[in-house]
């Protein structure tokens, strides 16, 4: 007989949402001080690109919020074992790595070191994702559900690019 999942399992993936916003914020504040980050001490205080950053982070945040909601509502958290490890190959071996090196460019003094490691993570990471989408989702998920998946995809990317532009183009 299998053992049941533990109570504070469900809410796992929804606390870990939140984290690439918090430890972003955090970090910011932690690293203030830091010439790379641009920071000012007037109005708007930060680059635009980190405005488009906030705008589409809740915007995927709140496509992964109403997602786990539908997940939780509509399936009873019930999801392959596979779908699970697909999941979870995609945020750990591609959305960890990736806000790493994107930090450690963010601030280095030689952006330009971690270039290839992040085009490799990212190509990893889209590959991943793809294959979650294409593999699990497409078969099962209806027009409601694939909308919270593209707001949490694209928002993610196109977030993601907001911060690529502040680390390789702006000056």
């Amino acid at each position: 007989m299998r053992k049941p999942t533990p109570r504070w399992r469900e809410y796992l993936s929804l606390i870990l949402l939140f984290m690439p916003a918090l430890l972003f914020i955090f970090l910011i504040i932690l690293y203030r001080e830091n010439g790379k980050l641009r920071l000012t001490s007037t109005f708007p205080y930060l680059s635009w690109q980190f405005g488009l950053i906030a705008l589409f982070g809740i915007i995927a945040t709140a496509g992964g919020v109403l997602d786990w909601r539908f997940h939780r509502k509509n399936l009873g958290m019930k999801l392959p074992k596979k779908e699970r490890a697909a999941e979870a190959a995609a945020l750990g071996l591609g959305g960890l790595p990736m806000f790493l090196l994107m930090w450690f460019a963010m601030l280095s003094a030689h952006p330009s070191y971690f270039l290839i490691p992040i085009l490799v993570v990212l190509i990893y990471t889209v590959v991943a994702i793809s294959y979650d989408e294409f593999v699990f989702h497409i078969k099962r998920c209806g027009p409601l559900e694939h909308t919270y998946h593209r707001m949490l995809v694209f928002g993610n990317g196109l977030a993601w690019i907001a911060w690529f532009h502040f680390i390789y183009c702006a000056a």
